[in-house]
């Protein structure tokens, strides 16, 4: 049971954001551009450092939504994320992507656990700066919708299968349908 009245039976943070529709905008604004917009990393990819840093805060809604958006668009599906999430370092990943995920956990963790080590090892990887930065603003805003969707307590869907029918939804038409705003343009 949500802490407060949201006027509504959504789940998440969908509640939440037809609860407040101004705050809404913006946020949903910068998730369809992190993670539907142009990139260099697929949109299955950023999907999945959503998903890991969201079981890295145990929110099961965020863990639950973008595990299955990351499978919907990855060939390997719902197998590489539940090895990521498992078990990162032995999860078959390119060597770019681990270092991008061990940047992502240590957003987690603190912004000031990202160590230059850190950098030098996604770079080494052939990440870009672009997608470090991109790593680690994707990571803040999963630790802040985490935070958001939990701290109100927000409700689970009743049934698992939901998390699949969002993820076609994403999938096809991005995060800016929630808001009613034109859809970013994939890579």
């Amino acid at each position: 049971m949500p802490h407060i009245s949201l006027g509504n039976d959504a789940p998440g943070i969908v509640s939440l954001f037809a609860y407040q529709p101004e705050t809404a905008k913006p946020m949903i604004d910068l998730v369809d551009r992190m993670l539907c917009g142009p990139n260099s990393l697929s949109r299955g990819e950023r999907e999945l450092i959503g998903a890991y840093v969201s079981s890295l805060n145990d929110c099961s809604f965020c863990t639950d939504a973008h595990a299955a958006f990351a499978a919907a668009q990855l060939p390997e599906g719902m197998a590489l994320v539940d090895q990521v999430r498992a078990d990162l370092e032995t999860a078959p990943l390119s060597p770019k992507m681990h270092a991008l995920l061990r940047i992502a956990g240590a957003v987690q963790r603190g912004g000031k656990n990202v160590r230059d080590e850190d950098v030098a090892a996604a770079r080494a990887a052939d990440a870009t700066d672009v997608e470090i930065h991109d790593t680690v603003l994707i990571a803040a805003m999963f630790c802040l919708a985490n935070r958001y969707v939990d701290g109100l307590a927000t409700v689970l869907p009743d049934d698992p299968a939901t998390y699949a029918q969002m993820a076609e939804m994403i999938v096809s038409v991005g995060y800016s349908a929630v808001s009613g705003q034109p859809a970013a343009q994939s890579a």
